[in-house]
């Protein structure tokens, strides 16, 4: 679909010149008599509101398909304002493409931003929704190795609640072999951030140990199999011992319930007393001191969320002795061409290796369009081991 296909004026005016107009009888024409029904101007005047009726039938069919239906945050609060409400689809810019989706992975942003805790960035949507799969129908793909009518994956700054969304080009990626649309809706938001933050940021390598904090969020998930991928030792606190074994089904070395044990003892005895090199940590507040204990010498901890709290203390003399790093990063503000870079290296090192068997998405539950609170309820209470995917027919 081009922008001439997805203009309503353009197509109105393609169609109607399909539509052969009635001629205006010329004057030498009509017998000049009253000939009734079969009068010359009476069949122009039968044929042209005839004519205009399809006409109007046409510019009506056009411009209802210029509406789509979208997500939208009523107001700041709990699964029931999210509301289906009927916006116009919106227009791709330059750099940018126009997906109709099939599929949005529900992530945990997409609750904060519904509590009214992170607002989008500027000029993003203020539609929820920072992952799609579906179909490219229009927009500028130049300068990728993309085309109208692929089937992709995307980051987007928001929108992905909706029929129709806009990602940038760049931030882009082929569906992997082998994967479904909800399959493949569950990558860009956990891939962009695991590789970015684990990968770059926390410069996992090596022979390196991770400690991943939230182990059965999709961020999490996606860090123990990322890792394991790339042969390195991995652990993961969860909340519950069912929870544990899930994880190390899905590759952890070792699952710790953070309910039940120390996650820095259990670290110390599993590392033979050195530590985890890189520790991704979702939870913040108390848990910095905790995790500067847990970290090998030159260790890195990366905050990447702060669900246990923005402050703490921090033992800088731990931290100076063990010559230990901390940093954190947030990816929705980040610039296009910055996500456009990491983009390019999930689909060089990272997407082969889901044609090779080596990854798999983990697809906890989806829930049609329709109900959409029912899936933020079930990414309230915790629930999931893995994704949450709204499904659009």
């Amino acid at each position: 679909m081009t922008t001439a296909q997805t203009d309503p004026k353009i197509q109105v005016s393609a169609v109607t010149e399909e539509l052969t107009p009635p001629r205006y009888p010329e004057s030498w024409e009509c017998c000049g008599s009253d000939c009734g029904e079969s009068c010359v101007y009476t069949i122009y005047a039968r044929e042209k509101e005839e004519y205009d009726r399809q006409v109007k039938l046409m510019q009506s069919f056009f411009m209802e398909k210029q509406k789509m239906r979208a997500i939208e945050i009523s107001q700041p609060g709990g699964p029931e304002v999210l509301k289906i409400v009927e916006r116009e689809i919106p227009t791709p810019k330059a750099g940018e493409v126009l997906i109709k989706v099939k599929a949005a992975g529900i992530n945990r942003p997409d609750v904060f931003q519904r509590q009214g805790s992170y607002p989008p960035p500027a000029g993003a949507s203020d539609l929820p929704g920072l992952e799609v799969a579906g179909e490219i129908v229009d927009g500028d793909v130049s300068g990728t190795d993309l085309s109208i009518g692929d089937m992709v994956c995307a980051l987007t700054p928001g929108g992905g609640y909706a029929e129709y969304c806009i990602a940038p080009a760049g931030n882009c990626l082929p569906i992997p072999e082998g994967l479904s649309a909800v399959e493949a809706a569950t990558l860009p938001e956990t891939y962009f951030t695991v590789w970015s933050n684990v990968f770059d940021r926390g410069q996992l390598k090596g022979e390196e140990t991770l400690l991943v904090h939230g182990g059965a969020s999709g961020i999490g998930t996606t860090a123990i199999l990322l890792a394991r991928a790339f042969g390195h030792q991995v652990f993961a606190t969860v909340g519950s011992d069912d929870r544990v074994k899930a994880v190390e089904a899905l590759g952890a070395t070792k699952g710790i319930n953070y309910k039940t044990q120390d996650f820095v003892q259990e670290v110390k005895t599993l590392t033979g007393g050195k530590g985890v090199d890189v520790i991704l940590d979702m939870v913040c507040g108390e848990y910095i001191n905790r995790n500067l204990e847990s970290l090998a010498e030159d260790g890195r901890t990366v905050i990447i969320a702060q669900l246990g709290g923005s402050r703490a203390t921090i033992n800088s003399g731990l931290l100076m002795r063990k010559r230990l790093t901390i940093t954190g990063s947030t990816l929705r503000p980040r610039s296009a061409e910055f996500k456009t870079a990491i983009a390019k290296n999930l689909q060089q090192k990272v997407w082969p290796l889901f044609a090779q068997g080596k990854l798999k998405p983990v697809v906890y539950a989806t829930f049609p369009f329709e109900e959409v609170q029912k899936a933020h309820a079930m990414m309230d209470a915790g629930e999931q081991i893995g994704k949450i995917v709204l499904t659009l027919s």
